[in-house]
């Protein structure tokens, strides 16, 4: 009698052991457990650590809660300006809501990374190519929010969503490049003609200043020469100022005027070598000469 009820109680050992390790399920810190039973979903979600089930009625199905990293596969698309570019981001997202995940979408991950296609080249359609270029932050929360609306009801939350890269043609790059070189030189001309301009208003004021003091622009001539003497050149070139020019000529207006010589008569053809003089002297020595009417009545 006692080694039939050990060897009952034996058995029920053997199979209470075995019903736990059937009906045994261990759920790791990062998981949760949805339990069906006969198919149908049970309320209560397991926690982490052991749980029990019972073994060919309840069925236990895992669901991962760390962030996922979902990358987006490169998505070719027209931008708003026409330009065809190639865009690829990556998905940050996590399961809120294990029983909604598993009962509302078939696959969770595979919906998020169609949401996430999809929705990548409608805001590429939607977008000028500058704002993929510069303006990523505001493009990535509006992509956050085209594939969260539709994960809310899957029981998944968009973490974050980043654009990683935007590929553009050769030929756009080089127009790029090519416009980049323009604005730079168009600032540069800027800067140097705003340079000649401030250059010019000093050069007035100290063109003022030297036409108060004649002697400040000898000075700056001399100062010239001494500046091209240093390079030790074999040849000098001496500038000529149009103002001193000027200077010798006031100079020479503001001289006395001196009177003309008298121009000295040329000598008589005949007589004793005296030329005629204004009293009427004739050619003759000692006697009057005819006056020019005489002569010519004679």
């Amino acid at each position: 009698m006692v080694e039939e009820l050990v060897a009952a109680g034996a058995g029920l050992v053997s199979a209470g052991a075995v019903y736990v390790m059937a009906a045994a399920r261990v759920v790791k810190q990062y998981e949760r457990g949805v339990v069906f039973r006969l198919g149908k979903l049970r309320p209560q979600v397991r926690g982490p650590g052991l749980t029990l089930i019972v073994p060919g009625v309840d069925r236990l199905r895992k669901v991962n809660m760390q962030i996922v990293t979902m990358p987006v596969p490169g998505q070719e698309g027209i931008t708003r300006d026409n330009v065809t570019v190639r865009v690829d981001a990556v998905v940050y997202f996590k399961v809120t809501s294990p029983a909604e995940a598993v009962v509302r979408v078939e696959d969770y991950r595979f919906a998020v990374s169609q949401m996430a296609q999809t929705s990548l080249r409608s805001i590429i359609g939607k977008s000028e190519l500058d704002d993929l270029l510069s303006d990523r932050e505001k493009l990535n929360q509006g992509l956050e929010l085209m594939i969260d609306s539709p994960a809310v009801e899957w029981g998944v939350t968009i973490d974050r969503v980043e654009i990683k890269d935007v590929s553009l043609p050769e030929t756009m790059k080089r127009s790029m490049a090519r416009q980049a070189e323009a604005d730079r030189e168009r600032r540069a001309r800027v800067i140097n003609a705003d340079a000649e301009l401030q250059a010019s208003k000093k050069l007035a004021e100290a063109a003022r200043e030297m036409s108060e003091q004649p002697a400040a622009l000898q000075l700056r001539l001399l100062q010239t020469v001494v500046a091209v003497a240093a390079e030790k050149n074999s040849t000098l070139v001496l500038p000529f100022p149009v103002e001193l020019l000027r200077f010798l000529e006031r100079a020479q207006q503001q001289l006395p005027a001196t009177p003309a010589p008298v121009p000295e008569k040329e000598p008589g053809p005949s007589g004793s070598g005296t030329g005629p003089s204004e009293s009427g002297t004739g050619p003759s020595g000692s006697g009057t000469g005819p006056s020019e009417k005489e002569t010519g009545q004679e």
